[in-house]
């Protein structure tokens, strides 16, 4: 098993269904419980051991370095990849540009607009496979689900379906090959579980996609009744 210590947190989305508020602040920098999201990821990260954060960005990519410096308040080491605002290279392209940043080991990823109480230090990779993901029940917005979950490893087909959380591992040689243009992460993951190289896990514990203006109320409201943000 590979328990990875290098993370990448996406962060170059519109945030299209969150407007207006991401008109003028990137959806990761949109602050929940007293910090920005994306501040409950690095916490998290550190506590759990990571120490390096690549964290790529596009939609108003320059509010991020001055937000979060160089991750030294939270004993880490942030590094950037910046993308073309007009243009962000999707999931996988933004893992492909920032491969460079990423290293050669598996690395951890996480989407910079969902929130959870995920332990990352628990996440591993199995020896062989090209990626794990963690998978959660279907939220009420994504009823149908994403994949099939057995002994471990992750489907295309099958049922019951489970909606992927956007949490995972990566080994860099799944791009092997991949050109440093936009494309999503799913074809190249789906490719591989072909191949019987996908496995994956299930969290039962709490996840919410940020993605709308009633979810992210929901969130605020959440973290305002836990008082503490005991989520995490």
């Amino acid at each position: 098993m590979t328990f990875p210590r290098t993370a990448m947190i996406f962060a170059a989305g519109r945030g299209e269904r969150l407007r207006p508020l991401t008109d003028h602040v990137p959806k990761p920098l949109l602050p929940v419980g007293g910090k920005p999201l994306i501040v409950w990821h690095l916490e998290k990260l550190a506590a759990a051991g990571f120490r390096k954060v690549v964290i790529n960005h596009a939609h108003l990519g320059q509010q991020f370095e001055p937000a979060l410096g160089d991750g030294s308040r939270w004993g880490l080491r942030i590094h950037y990849s910046a993308e073309d605002e007009g243009r962000a290279l999707e999931t996988g392209g933004g893992i492909c540009k920032a491969l460079p940043l990423l290293g050669k080991d598996p690395f951890l990823f996480v989407s910079g607009d969902v929130f959870s109480d995920v332990d990352y230090a628990v996440l591993e990779l199995a020896e062989g496979d090209l990626a794990q993901l963690l998978l959660v029940d279907n939220p009420p917005h994504h009823p149908q689900g994403d994949f099939f979950l057995h002994q471990g490893r992750v489907h295309m087909r099958g049922k019951p379906r489970l909606t992927f959380s956007g949490i995972g591992i990566c080994d860099p040689r799944l791009f092997r090959g991949c050109r440093c243009v936009s494309f999503r992460l799913a074809p190249l993951l789906r490719y591989a579980m072909t191949k019987g190289l996908v496995g994956g896990s299930l969290h039962e514990g709490y996840w919410l996609d940020v993605g709308t203006p009633e979810r992210y109320k929901q969130l605020q409201e959440a973290l305002s009744d836990n008082g503490t943000g005991n989520h995490t």
